[in-house]
């Protein structure tokens, strides 16, 4: 089991900045890859940003420039950096964790999520 705790959301103004995290705890040694996704009021749940163990990135075009994804594996966290904030990107952050099991099996575990509101 993986537990994955997300924080760092909250209220900021157009133009401002936060920083996510989000540590994860339990069984971390298959993690192939970690990544933010964001959903918003009636809305699909999209991809943000992703991160393997090696540390190739990638992102949504929308987001790319803007956001930036990181990661400290000594301390099994991801970071997501968002510059520039605009209203269109308040959702629900959640943070992802993909393990492949040596056998082959890929499994996604989530987090609770975090509110990112984006509001003068």
């Amino acid at each position: 089991q993986v537990q994955l705790v997300e924080s760092g959301g909250g209220l900021v103004q157009p133009g401002g900045s936060l920083r996510l995290s989000c540590a994860a705890s339990g069984d971390t040694s298959e993690i192939y890859s970690m990544g933010w996704y964001r959903q918003a009021p009636g809305k699909q749940r999209e991809l943000v940003a992703v991160i393997t163990n090696g540390g190739s990135t990638k992102y949504t075009d929308s987001m790319k420039g803007r956001f930036t994804i990181s990661k400290d594996t000594a301390k099994n966290t991801v970071y997501l950096q968002m510059n520039n904030l605009k209203p269109e990107d308040t959702a629900v952050y959640y943070c992802n964790a993909f393990l492949v099991r040596y056998s082959g099996r890929g499994d996604d575990y989530w987090g609770q999520g975090t509110q990112v509101t984006v509001s003068s």
